[in-house]
């Protein structure tokens, strides 16, 4: 089957939600490998004893402290039992490669960190003899400072050393009344901080059913704001320009002064600005004047998609499974990450006659496989979601008798997506995959020569990551709506994707309306939600006075209530797109007549019989035969 489709498969798109069959089988079979891979690499950074080097940290001779050690070949100092000797003690703590993030001091294996300022090396050869380590004699470079353990190392308290990291930081913390302040803020509205996250919470989920009955609203708002800012500033432009051209007519003389040169070029100036902004008016007022159709269609969308919630309601849960799903796998993922970190063979410095352990040969390419895996997986579960939502909402809009759908569509979706469609996800999240590695690798390679690139370059680097960023949010959209094509028709990944953009094309004009109106709706109620979380945030402090720092607290609120807002959003951002797509879908294969009803709503049936009665309005107005138009028929 070509990726545009066949004549059967027109066939099979009047009866949506039939003839399910698994699609993209051998991208399915290439993630499972993939993941067998990734757990292959878990498994081996284990059992090379990376565990407990990464638990309980080793000294520069390669003695994993706290246990008993076996001999590195060529290493003096190696194969000593440290199993009193549970602490890494760093001679020289803020010996920090920023490069390859890791600690440059020598490290020993000692009873107990130090309680006490190592002022000379004295100090510091008395404190390791004293607990269990005879050989810090080998380096007199130190800086050691009172510290105390932290995961097994011996962590300075006076952080003043990492002030090149975060100078402003340290400078915050080091005044030591205003961290108490804070601090003591935060502790006492503990309470209050959490009933307003819980607050934002289900603000969230009342604001994703009520909002079909303030869209109205919020977009005709936005339409006379964006109106009435386009004409008053250019009329403010057209003013100013006729205001400095009569000033300028007055002080004219035989000969130009320097402010008049300078009034001159202002009133050429403003004549630019005024012109610029008369012609983007029009273009605006011409816009509005000719999607006005479609901003209507954008409210009905709107309203459905609230019904949508109404009647599934675990939709609103589906943030949750996705961000616990997330978290589990970024803990896991971090966990193996930093496994790797040590393991593979022991290497003697040339220079320092340290140890470390590095990986040679093939094995270091691990690191790379797994930072794949990272972005991989991670895209693969949010193409879950958008999967299984977008088969929920297909289910609920192609069903006609509503009473009729299944007990729990969410979890039928899931089942679908487990049973058909884990090969057209995976090959999804593998094409963002593709486009967010060299974007993601041109921003290293343009954060680590930073200052030292020239200009050319700097812009070429920060074009190509731009065009690349735009690329990602491009296929992110298609890979959604092939989603929906997908759950609508089971069809492939490629085949479903050049449906859904043959679609999109030939509605370019309502794509564009529902993204831009739509997305600043959403924008007004993640900050409808945030004002509200923060109002009665500065209602509830109010009564706390016994405390003056409400900044932390108040901060902590905002950036919780937005978080929650745009999670809950996306999911109905989602659902308004998947109806847009089975909207599209269903009139152009259908038309209302005997064999061929409409599956939409009534909402959009409202809709779609008045564009019909103005269309055929408009036809008899232009002197046509006054037929009802039939609105994309196929």
């Amino acid at each position: 089957m070509g990726c545009c489709g066949s004549s059967e498969q027109k066939q099979r798109e009047w009866k949506p939600l039939e003839d399910r069959s698994c699609t993209d089988i051998p991208w399915l079979i290439i993630f499972a490998l993939f993941c067998i891979g990734m757990a292959c690499i878990a498994g081996f950074s284990i059992s090379t004893g990376a565990a407990s080097r990464l638990i309980s940290g080793y000294d520069s001779y390669g003695n994993t402290c706290g246990q008993k050690n076996g001999k590195i070949e060529g290493v003096e100092l190696s194969g000593r039992d440290q199993t009193d000797n549970k602490y890494v003690f760093f001679l020289d703590p803020c010996n920090i490669d920023i490069l390859n993030r890791k600690i440059k001091s020598m490290a020993l294996c000692v009873s107990r960190c130090p309680d006490r300022e190592l002022k000379t090396y004295t100090d510091v050869k008395r404190f390791a003899l004293q607990n269990g380590e005879s050989s810090s004699c080998s380096n007199p470079y130190f800086n050691s400072d009172k510290s105390l353990p932290v995961f097994h190392r011996c962590t300075p308290v006076d952080v003043s050393c990492y002030a090149q990291f975060a100078e402003a930081f340290v400078t915050f913390v080091s005044d030591n009344s205003m961290l108490h302040r804070v601090i003591a803020g935060v502790m006492a509205s503990k309470e209050i901080i959490m009933g307003l996250c819980v607050l934002a919470l289900v603000l969230s989920i009342i604001l994703m059913v009520v909002i079909r009955y303030i869209s109205v609203v919020l977009v005709w708002m936005l339409t006379a704001l964006v109106v009435l800012g386009s004409l008053g500033g250019t009329g403010v432009l057209w003013w100013l320009y006729v205001d400095h051209r009569m000033n300028l007519t007055d002080q004219t003389g035989t000969t130009p002064t320097p402010q008049q040169q300078l009034a001159t070029g202002n009133v050429q100036a403003l004549l630019v600005y005024a012109v610029i902004a008369t012609v983007f008016t029009v273009i605006l007022l011409l816009l509005l004047f000719f999607m006005r159709k479609r901003v209507a269609l954008t409210i009905t969308l709107f309203h459905v998609a609230g019904k949508v919630f109404t009647h599934l309601p675990l939709l609103a849960l589906q943030p949750f499974w996705t961000f616990l799903s997330l978290m589990l796998f970024w803990v896991s993922w971090l966990g193996v990450f930093l496994f790797l970190g040590t393991t593979g063979s022991p290497v003697q410095s040339e220079e320092t006659g340290l140890v470390e352990f590095r990986m040679s040969g093939p094995l270091q390419y691990m690191v790379w496989y797994h930072a794949v895996g990272l972005i991989w997986i991670s895209q693969f579960i949010l193409a879950c979601q958008q999967m299984t939502v977008a088969g929920a909402v297909v289910t609920y809009y192609f069903t006609r008798n509503k009473s009729q759908l299944p007990m729990t569509p969410i979890v039928s979706s899931m089942l679908r997506l487990t049973r058909y469609h884990l090969g057209t996800v995976a090959k999804g999240s593998f094409i963002i995959t593709l486009v967010e590695i060299p974007r993601l690798i041109l921003t290293y390679i343009h954060n680590q020569l930073k200052g030292k690139e020239n200009a050319c370059a700097r812009c070429m680097l920060k074009a190509c990551i731009c065009c690349l960023w735009c690329l990602k949010k491009c296929l992110t959209y298609l890979n959604q709506n092939a989603y929906t094509a997908t759950a609508i028709n089971s069809t492939s990944f490629c085949t479903s994707a050049c449906d859904a953009f043959v679609i999109l094309v030939e509605n370019a004009l309502r794509v564009a309306t529902i993204n831009t109106v739509g997305d600043f709706v959403l924008f007004l109620g993640k900050v409808l939600i945030v004002s509200c979380t923060a109002f009665v945030g500065v209602l509830s402090l109010n009564y706390q006075r016994d405390y003056t720092v409400w900044v932390l607290p108040l901060l902590i609120v905002c950036l919780f209530s937005w978080l929650v807002a745009h999670c809950f959003l996306s999911v109905f951002e989602i659902v308004v797109d998947v109806l847009f797509l089975c909207f599209a879908v269903d009139t152009k294969h259908n038309d209302g007549s005997p064999g061929r009803e409409f599956y939409m709503d009534k909402a959009l049936m409202e809709f779609v019989e008045n564009s019909k009665k103005m269309a055929g309005r408009d036809r008899a107005e232009a002197g046509g035969d006054g037929r009802e138009m039939k609105p994309m028929v196929s």
